[in-house]
């Protein structure tokens, strides 16, 4: 667990870099606004998320894993796993927890309102799989404590399991173009870009789908897995229905205050809460 940090700030960067890089140089869509609209206010965003959850919570999840390993807290703990083992499992149930997780916030309405600052994103790319609400992440982050707490993972999973869902959500939000086999053949085990890209249509019904960020299992086997979105990849609007001005959507003030400001529309799953 030596040089955490650094492994984690050099994977970071040098993913954003190269999915960034693939997206100017194979592009899938055309974007609606250049980069230079975008990217400054979704990596603004992604600072102060940083930022916010660092000073709220004193202890990280790797902190909190050492913890338990230390206590025997959690399941995994109670039992005489091999390493590789334990870790495998740690890594596939805490990716069950993020899918259970993001389901939620597209069902509940007070939820919605802080995930829909992800989804009033009018292009998807590398950048969009950052852009969350500050208070997102917070409620994100007491879920993934209370789930490494839960099952005992490892602090060896718990850096392999954060590494893989950033790499993963900037790979498949990326703006990119694979061959059909290559992505037919990924897809089976991972969520690829165009299998994420349909979860970001304007279209309710395709918007309510596809809610794996790292393994595809879990949409197949819950049922909500859709294949490609009806308009085609590069016809299909992105973003909100209801919500398709620049200024309302991209601005960092905006988004901040998007929660408070914008109409619901049709996409939250329960809209009676």
């Amino acid at each position: 667990m030596d040089h955490e940090s650094l492994w984690r700030l050099g994977i970071f960067f040098g993913v954003l870099a190269g999915v960034a890089a693939w997206e100017a140089a194979a592009p899938r869509r055309r974007r609606v606004l250049p980069r230079q609209a975008r990217w400054p206010a979704n990596l603004a965003l992604v600072a102060l998320d940083t930022l916010l959850v660092r000073l709220i919570f004193p202890l990280t999840a790797v902190g909190l894993a050492l913890l338990g390993r230390e206590r025997g807290w959690g399941m995994l703990n109670q039992f005489d796993w091999p390493e590789w083992t334990e870790i495998l499992l740690a890594v596939v149930l805490l990716d069950l927890v993020i899918y259970l997780q993001h389901a939620a916030f597209h069902a509940l309405p007070v939820l919605w309102r802080l995930h829909m600052v992800h989804h009033a994103d009018l292009d998807v790319d590398v950048t969009t799989g950052l852009r969350f609400h500050p208070l997102e992440m917070v409620i994100s982050m007491v879920i993934k404590l209370a789930a490494v707490h839960a099952l005992g993972a490892s602090p060896e999973a718990v850096l392999i399991f954060d590494v893989l869902l950033n790499a993963m959500a900037m790979f498949n939000h990326g703006n990119l173009r694979l061959p059909e086999a290559v992505d037919r053949t990924l897809r089976w085990i991972v969520v690829t870009p165009d299998m994420h890209r349909s979860h970001h249509s304007h279209l309710a019904p395709e918007t309510n789908m596809n809610f794996g960020f790292n393994l595809s299992w879990w949409d197949r086997l819950f049922g909500t897995y859709w294949p490609r979105p009806a308009e085609g990849h590069e016809a299909m609007e992105i973003g909100l229905e209801h919500q398709r001005e620049p200024e309302k959507c991209q601005p960092l003030i905006a988004m901040l205050l998007m929660p408070l400001r914008a109409k619901l529309g049709e996409y939250p799953i329960n809209r009676r809460w």
